[in-house]
């Protein structure tokens, strides 16, 4: 069903789906709870929501702050996007740390991102949809991140179009985690 890869992150993952095709076009399946119970990730998705972003945006790095973190899915279904995942929990032996991942419609890969990491993309082939699947409903007032420039991450778009919120965002070395690591992550 998915070959799951496991990442420098605890508990990130990017699941490769089987592609089916035919002289229609593809099908990829993105979620499957018994799989994802068999591999002990979370399966209790309460929001999916889409994204449609032009070239050179960059989106990032968000997360929710307890008590409304949530694990995530995500999936680019259309174009092609530089995605990147930051590890913000304390105690972690990943922490602040990021990984990188190539995300397409073409790919049809999958992430799943457990809760206290953050997440980002810069779109490389536009315009680019992406989907996500979250554990917890959006709050505003948990709505956070982390500077898109401060965690190391070699964005390749040079001049990227970003929001004002996400350029206000604190820098990761002045960020105070409310995420701690648990051995049990995933």
């Amino acid at each position: 069903m998915f070959d799951v890869v496991d990442t420098e992150l605890p508990g990130l993952f990017e699941l490769r789906p089987q592609l089916f095709e035919d002289n229609r076009g593809r099908l990829a399946k993105i979620f499957h709870a018994d799989f994802f119970n068999s591999h002990g990730l979370e399966t209790g998705f309460t929001e999916a929501y889409s994204s449609f972003s032009h070239d050179c945006v960059l989106r990032g790095l968000h997360f929710q702050s307890p008590p409304h973190d949530h694990a995530k899915l995500v999936v680019c279904l259309a174009g092609s996007v530089f995605d990147a995942v930051l590890d913000l929990r304390r105690s972690s032996p990943a922490y602040g740390r990021h990984v990188t991942f190539a995300l397409s419609g073409e790919k049809g890969n999958v992430l799943y991102i457990p809760r206290g990491l953050a997440h980002g993309f810069s779109v490389e082939e536009g315009p680019a949809t992406m989907m996500y699947m979250t554990t917890t409903q959006h709050s505003p007032e948990a709505d956070a991140g982390i500077a898109w420039d401060s965690a190391g991450v070699s964005w390749p778009a040079g001049d990227p179009v970003i929001s004002d919120r996400d350029r206000g965002f604190p820098r990761l070395e002045d960020f105070d985690s409310p995420f701690v690591y648990e051995d049990n992550d995933s």
